[in-house]
């Protein structure tokens, strides 16, 4: 099987390529220097080229608060860009996973939202994501993977800003009323390359397992660290931003199991060996 990989600089791509490769798998990285997805005729050229069996589409406009300020460019990255992705996987009859996220929830409740959840995005990046799920309906070989609260080695994630911050503060404040699972590209990727071999097509929810807020996750972090850093824990109306944050990312990742993949362990051992990785 032939993987193309978009978004292989950023932290899930990175780790994708990576479970690819150790698994013997023919693979190719691609990242905005190879194409610009926002141009239908580039990617069409770079796929039809390489003539994948299956493309791991995890490129995307991500900085969710530039979001609400450069929604065109958003919008053409993230539904336009993968209504481009799904046009060349057609073309050449391959299998698609595109990776999308909790935001496509609104947030609300204590509930674990399933896959067939209505949508009801928060904020512009979740509502760009939800429309490129829908640019995908009715493709036949089709996986959606919903994540969350993602930190790999390959870039930045709130696990390297509390550290980065523990530098030189001896207190921190996190917002406490957030709730979701955090969720390691390590651990992710090999689910996904699990995924992708198979043809168990759907939408599905993949974090680590187990739920905390923000701060609950700081403190891990500093206490996996070392850092003798506090965390002040606040309300999100106290840390203003300019795209609103969902309260509550509990995702129900039921589905992986009834389909027989294996799910990732918990978010508190995930950190731990992230943490050994990284310092």
């Amino acid at each position: 099987m032939r993987v193309l990989v978009t978004g292989g600089n950023g932290q899930l791509g990175h780790d994708v390529a990576n479970r690819l490769a150790a698994r013997g798998m023919e693979y190719k990285s691609v990242d905005i220097a190879d194409f610009d997805l926002t141009d239908e005729g580039q990617v069409m050229e770079a796929v039809r080229e390489y003539q994948p069996d299956a493309i791991i589409h995890c490129a995307a406009f991500t900085a969710v608060d530039r979001a609400e300020e450069e929604q065109a460019l958003c919008r053409a990255v993230n539904a336009g860009g993968t209504a481009h992705i799904r046009k060349a996987a057609e073309a050449v009859g391959a299998k698609l996973m595109y990776i999308s996220t909790d935001y496509v929830f609104p947030g609300t409740g204590t509930q674990f939202y399933k896959p067939d959840d209505p949508a009801s995005p928060c904020n512009f990046y979740g509502q760009s994501k939800w429309e490129g799920e829908q640019a995908l309906s009715g493709y036949p070989k089709l996986f959606i993977v919903r994540i969350s609260w993602v930190f790999g080695k390959n870039g930045g994630n709130f696990v390297k800003t509390m550290l980065r911050l523990a530098e030189t503060r001896e207190e921190v404040s996190v917002v406490d009323d957030q709730i979701g699972s955090p969720t390691y590209t390590f651990d992710l990727a090999r689910l996904l390359c699990d995924m992708i071999v198979t043809e168990k097509y759907g939408v599905y929810h993949a974090t680590n397992e187990g739920i905390c807020s923000w701060a609950d996750f700081a403190e891990a972090i500093f206490a996996g660290a070392g850092c003798k850093t506090r965390v002040k824990r606040i309300a999100s109306a106290e840390y203003p931003a300019k795209a609103a944050r969902p309260m509550n990312s509990r995702l129900d990742k039921e589905k992986l199991t009834e389909n027989g993949f294996e799910r990732l362990p918990d978010w508190q051992d995930a950190l731990k060996r992230y943490l050994k990785e990284i310092l």
